[in-house]
């Protein structure tokens, strides 16, 4: 596994996105935790959840705890591993999501998520989402305090525009260390975003980040249609003998060193098979061909 850094904490250069692990649909606890594990095995350091992973009708940080279970189940060290998690989102009776950025509420969520982590300090707490009823530099301000008191170690911010990135960046230094954005094969809105990070060495986080892409055999549907106009993610992995998965991680690895994709897995095999995408090295050609998709 190679490796990136995150506000100088070193973690593998493929992550995982725990959010599938805890929200409807999720896997029962054993092959859950079954994924954390050889996420682990496999080199990955990096797991990301938030508070509000959890079905509609489910308990608030559900995730969190199923983290914080699979990590004092593994028989290995754990002690390089970065948690990071999100607040500032909530899910509605209907399956759909709520934000809610108020101070009190983003500062009583961060100390909840520790407790559910079982953590005296949060690796990693990202802002989830801008709330428009409130001034950003608000919320803003209330992960500012959160460092300043110690309950979270490092900060960043989600879904967040350049604009916002820098008023971020303003407010809290050179604690902002992450941005995590939708970015993928397909939606490659974030570049602006992307731009600035590399500039200022935030590390870059791409949700969804196989966007575009068809599932392959490990999911179930090999025969499912290619997308048109990311053949070449295709072609690269017949090329290569690798799945499409991977070759579309390789190309996001390959857009900045700032950038650590979190694909989601519900499965060990998933896992295995994202985190192999960190040893694979396209030519500049591949690159190119991709880049334009």
């Amino acid at each position: 596994m190679r490796h990136r850094t995150i506000g100088g904490v070193r973690v593998g250069a493929i992550g995982l996105g725990a959010m599938p692990l805890s929200i409807e649909g999720h896997p029962d606890e054993a092959r859950a935790v079954a994924t954390v594990h050889a996420a682990l095995d496999a080199g990955v350091t990096l797991i990301d959840t938030a508070d509000s992973y959890h079905p509609p009708s489910g308990q608030p940080g559900s995730g969190e705890l199923l983290v914080a279970r699979a990590l004092a189940a593994y028989g290995g060290d754990t002690g390089d591993v970065l948690v990071a998690t999100k607040g500032g989102r909530g899910r509605t009776a209907d399956g759909g999501w709520s934000v809610n950025g108020d101070p009190r509420h983003l500062k009583r969520a961060a100390r909840e998520s520790a407790q559910r982590l079982g953590v005296e300090a949060i690796g990693l707490y990202q802002l989830h989402k801008p709330d428009p009823a409130v001034p950003y530099a608000d919320s803003l301000g209330a992960i500012r305090e959160l460092l300043d008191e110690g309950t979270i170690r490092l900060a960043g911010i989600s879904n967040a525009d350049a604009a916002q990135i820098g008023q971020a960046r303003e407010i809290l230094g050179e604690r902002l260390v992450s941005v995590q954005n939708r970015y993928s094969p397909a939606v490659r809105d974030s570049e602006e975003a992307l731009r600035l990070c590399a500039g200022l060495g935030l590390a870059f986080l791409p949700w969804s980040p196989l966007g575009g892409i068809s599932r392959s055999s490990l999911d179930g549907t090999s025969g499912q249609a290619e997308e048109p106009a990311l053949a070449g993610f295709h072609r690269v992995a017949r090329e290569r003998g690798v799945s499409p998965q991977q070759v579309a991680l390789a190309w996001l690895l390959a857009r900045s060193p700032v950038v650590i994709p979190i694909p989601g897995a519900s499965r060990p095999e998933s896992v295995r098979d994202s985190a192999a995408a960190a040893g694979i090295v396209l030519s500049d050609e591949e690159v190119r061909l991709l880049d334009a998709a």
